[in-house]
Formats: structure tokens, C-alpha cells, sequence
């Protein structure tokens, strides 16, 4: 990377109120849709980084918005998940797709375990190195922490609808998915579940296990439906409504 590219290649990980005082830490592993030039949109078409396969529509900005309202940390990805995704572990299918939905990734067809090493050394490295050195810190103070990592999911997938407005998923930490759900349900209209429209596993996400099971944190994964956030107004929406399931500890903030 040179001083004239800079800018095509941002950092890893955008981190808003890192010291702020809420018990929560919010999560965004699929905040962004950007490719760095060089990578020619992985040989699609610029209309599919607009799509799902490359990011988490509006997540982003529930996640921020979110952070703003908390008081909350929230560290959100700099880079597409078609290049790494953050929230699959390496080495997996999922980690470097070359099938995404029903689309081919040519890009990711064949690539070397240099480029390989070389994505997870500069996109997923130093996010999750980022968010572990936070949560570390925390439990050292002592500091309560549940995670909360906000995702969005499409209306269809494969041909199949999904009816869920939003889901709440979870692990080990079915307490805190069971109160953000209840919270959730005071609007009767809501068409809300736990582990929909998935599961957490090992094999196929990362920050509820790693960053949340294995270090004994309550740890979430909040799925919202994107046409739920295809305006500024529906997104406002969401976090009105996730503020008020998650009432958040406020503690003294650290200097």
C-alpha cells in the first residue's frame, strides 16, 4: 500500500465510543461493501456489492446509531465480506466464498494461501484483534459486558421467504437473547424469534463463540430484515426498539 492509495485501502475496523460507559459492546462484521481496486470487484458487477453477498444492508447504520444511544462501543468492519468475512472462521467455505447465494465469485476461484494469509492480515486480524484487546481489558477492570453483533438478512433466500421481522441468536446466552426478544414482542405486530432465520455454530460464525462463549460474555447475534431498513425512518425504527429491549448497565467511563 503506497501514500496514494491510502484511501482505497481503510482501516480494518471503525471504532465508535471505545470508552463509552454502557455494559453493552456492539459488534458489525459486515458493515461494508468495499473492495480495494485492485481486486476488480472480484470479476462481478458493481450492481452485486449493492447486494447482500457483499455486506449487511443498514446494519452499519443501526449499529452506530445504536452506539450513539448506548453509550455503547461498537467496532464495525472496514472491508466486503466477499473478500474475508469477518464472522466466519478461517479456513472454511464461508471464509473466503467462492459461491455466494446463487452467485459465483470468480475472484475467490483459486487463490493461493499467500493471498489468503494476506486478506486475514489485514482485514480480519486486526478487527477481531481489536475487539479481543477491548473485551480483555474489560474483564481485567472487571467490567460487566454483554456483546450484541447486528446483522440484517434478506426477505428471500433461495427462493424461500423469510416471515421473521427480526431474530435474535444465540448459544450460550439464551437469558439475554430471551429479554431482547421480550422487549422486542411489546409490539404485538412483531414477527420476532430466537436462532432465526439460522443457528450459531462453530463451523460457521465467530464472534458469539470466540468472542463471547469461550470468554464466559452473554453474547448475541441480532438479525433484522433489510426491507425493514431501506429507509432512514425504518432504521430509526429498529433502534428505538433495540434501545428499549437493551437496557444498558451505565458505568463510570474509563479515561
Amino acid at each position: 500500500m503506497t501514500a496514494q492509495n491510502e484511501g482505497d485501502w481503510p482501516q480494518a475496523v471503525e471504532v465508535l465510543n471505545e470508552h463509552g460507559r454502557s455494559d453493552i459492546v456492539l459488534l458489525c462484521e459486515h458493515a461494508s461493501n468495499h473492495m480495494p481496486a485492485e481486486y476488480g470487484r472480484l470479476g462481478l458487477e458493481a450492481s452485486h456489492l449493492q447486494r447482500h453477498i457483499a455486506w449487511d444492508i443498514g446494519a452499519a447504520e443501526v449499529t452506530r446509531l445504536l452506539s450513539a444511544r448506548l453509550e455503547a462501543p461498537a467496532f464495525l468492519s472496514g472491508y466486503s465480506r466477499l473478500l474475508i468475512d469477518l464472522n466466519r472462521p478461517l479456513g472454511t467455505l464461508g471464509s473466503i466464498p467462492v459461491l455466494s447465494e446463487d452467485t459465483d465469485i470468480p475472484g475467490n476461484v483459486g487463490i493461493d494461501v499467500a493471498e489468503r494469509t494476506r486478506r486475514a492480515a489485514i482485514m480480519f486480524s486486526p478487527y477481531h484483534d481489536r475487539v479481543a484487546a477491548h473485551l480483555d481489558r474489560r474483564m481485567t477492570e472487571g467490567r460487566p459486558t454483554r456483546i450484541v453483533t447486528i446483522h440484517s438478512f434478506t426477505p428471500v433466500f433461495l427462493g424461500v421467504a423469510r416471515p421473521w421481522h427480526a431474530g435474535v441468536l444465540h448459544d450460550h446466552a439464551a437469558d439475554l437473547a430471551e429479554s431482547i426478544l421480550s422487549g422486542l414482542r411489546t409490539d404485538a405486530a412483531l414477527n420476532v424469534a430466537a436462532n432465526v432465520p439460522y443457528v450459531i455454530s462453530r463451523d460457521a460464525d465467530y464472534a458469539v463463540p470466540i468472542h463471547g462463549d469461550d470468554r464466559g460474555i452473554p453474547a448475541v447475534l441480532v438479525e433484522i430484515r433489510q426491507d425493514l431498513l431501506s429507509t432512514r425512518s425504518g432504521i430509526e425504527d429498529w433502534v428505538n426498539r433495540l434501545a428499549a429491549a437493551l437496557p444498558s448497565q451505565q458505568m463510570q467511563a474509563v479515561p
